[in-house]
Parts: C-alpha cells; structure tokens; sequence
C-alpha cells in the first residue's frame, strides 16, 4: 500500500487522513443533500510554528451555500484559518471535520474548492487566452495542456465562454492573460474556479491592488456569482468593511491569530467591535444598499 505524505512543519510524516484510505467520497453530491453534515467543521484547532502558536482555539462550522466574510488586520491568521479547514495545512490539535468525517480524501475536496489567490494569479501563464485560462480549470491544470488522452471539447469551450459571459468579460476570451488588468484577472480566474462545479469558493484578498473602479466591478461580479448558485458556500477574505457584499450574511473577525467574533453580519459590523479590533475609533458608519463604510476617527 502506498502511504501519502504530508507537511508537517519543516518535515514529512505520513498523513494521518491516508494511512487508510477512505471511501470514494462525491462531496458536490453529498453537500447539496438535505440535512448533511456541515461543509467543514473547526473544534479548539491550533496550528504551530517551531512552538509557536499562529492560530489556536479556532470554532467555526461552514454549512453548504452560506456566504461568510473573514475580516481582520493583517497577520491575524485568516488565510491560515482557510488552509487548514482545506487540507493545505495539518492542524497541531484540535479536529477538523469536513461534510462529517475526519478522513477524507483530500485530492477529491480540493478539486470540489475553488481558491483565488494572489498566488495562483502569478503562475498562470501571461500568453495563454483567456478562455484557456477557464477551461483549464475543467482539468485542474494551471496552464492548459493539450494532452492526448486529455483534450478540451467544443463543449468545454462553450462552457467556458458561458462562465465569462456571466461575469461580462465575454470580450476577454482570446485576449491573453499577462495583458488584463487586475480585475480582469480576477474574474477569469472565478470563471476557471467554476469550471469544475465547485461546492466552495475562496476568494482570498480579491481586490487587492485594484483601483476603485475596478474594485467595484470585481465586487459586482461577485454578488452576481453568489445570486447565481444558492448552493455554493462562499468565504471572502479581506482586510475592508466595505467590501463585504449583501450576499455575505455571517462575518467572522480575527485578531492574533484567534476569532475575535462572528455572527450575522449585520451583528458583527458594528462600531463598536471594529473600533475594538482596529484600535481606532469608527465616528460613523455609513450605509447604503446593504454595504457599510466605516468612517475612522483618527487624529494625529
């Protein structure tokens, strides 16, 4: 029998979710079943590094088709948080389950998750057409190979020119990658996350970098993705208040590598407890179409 590896800190020990390997497991099956298990659950997890504590005592439950902001200063373990519920990153202690077990198979969850990164935006190649760019994620590829035995079908570029359509950058099909802008990128990359039906999607720092047009533009199109499939879970990662859409009904905040607070968003976004996570006092907190902007009160 074959035994997977896993890291562990600087080292590679046998994983402990394959020393026997579980059922076949169709998690975009299982997840849109009435009453199944939450998508991912976090019990008291704590990840270290040489000794050192980078997040501890994490509880969160992540149920099909919610929709949850991830909010906190910079170093506060968010992205953490999300790599070790996906498997990227094995947790010191505590349980982690997803869809209810303990084992699974992790190379079937990561092709049902969809993560846009700042990461993957650098290794797509910048002459590949956009539309290829899409259908690679059909195939889990970064860069997509024409393969013998694994070619892309006329339906596979039609289901790609769909997903682009549904963004509104159809236009962007034959242009190549390395010449969009940061925007454009994004949302062909959420196209490519789509491709492969994915029960989560994770976009991580989505806007960074962008101007305020664009920023605007990309959060559009992810409101839009979000009204599109009631069943998708959605988790966005970011540093503003602002950018948090009205599809994201929960909010969780992180500071110190610990969740702060987390609740309905409406719960969460106060004054109060951004003033307390940020250290500055919120003046006034301006509303509109479902959106807040906190505005600080900072003197120097």
């Amino acid at each position: 029998m074959s035994v997977r590896l896993a890291a562990v800190g600087n080292q590679y020990q046998p994983a402990p979710w394959c020393m026997k390997e579980p059922p076949p497991l169709v998690l975009g099956r299982l997840a849109t079943l009435t009453n199944s298990p939450p998508l991912i659950e976090l019990d008291d997890v704590a990840f270290h590094v040489d000794g050192h504590p980078v997040v501890a005592g994490l509880h969160w439950r992540l149920e099909a088709g919610e929709r949850w902001a991830v909010l906190g200063p910079n170093g506060s373990g968010k992205t953490t948080l999300l790599r070790i519920a996906t498997g990227y990153l094995w947790p010191t202690s505590g349980v982690v389950r997803r869809l209810g077990r303990q084992r699974i198979d992790l190379g079937v969850l990561r092709r049902s998750i969809g993560w846009i990164s700042a990461g993957l935006l650098a290794q797509i190649p910048n002459d590949e057409p956009a539309r290829d760019t899409v259908v690679s994620g059909r195939f889990a590829q970064i860069g997509l190979k024409n393969l013998e035995w694994l070619r892309p079908t006329a339906d596979d570029r039609a289901q790609a020119d769909y997903r682009l359509e549904q963004l509104g950058c159809q236009d962007l099909a034959n242009r190549p990658f390395g010449v969009l802008s940061q925007g454009e990128k994004q949302k062909v990359l959420i196209a490519r996350a789509r491709m492969a039906e994915p029960v989560l999607l994770i976009l991580d720092e989505p806007c960074a970098g962008m101007d305020p047009g664009g920023r605007e533009r990309m959060l559009a199109a992810v409101q839009a993705v979000a009204e599109d499939d009631p069943r998708l879970a959605i988790v966005l990662v970011t540093h503003h208040v602002e950018e948090i859409m009205p599809a994201f009904s929960h909010t969780m905040v992180m500071s110190g590598g610990r969740i702060v607070t987390m609740g309905a968003t409406t719960d969460v976004v106060t004054p109060e407890k951004l003033s307390e996570i940020y250290g500055v006092s919120v003046a006034e907190m301006v509303e509109s179409a479902g959106r807040h902007w906190p505005i600080w009160n900072l003197r120097l």
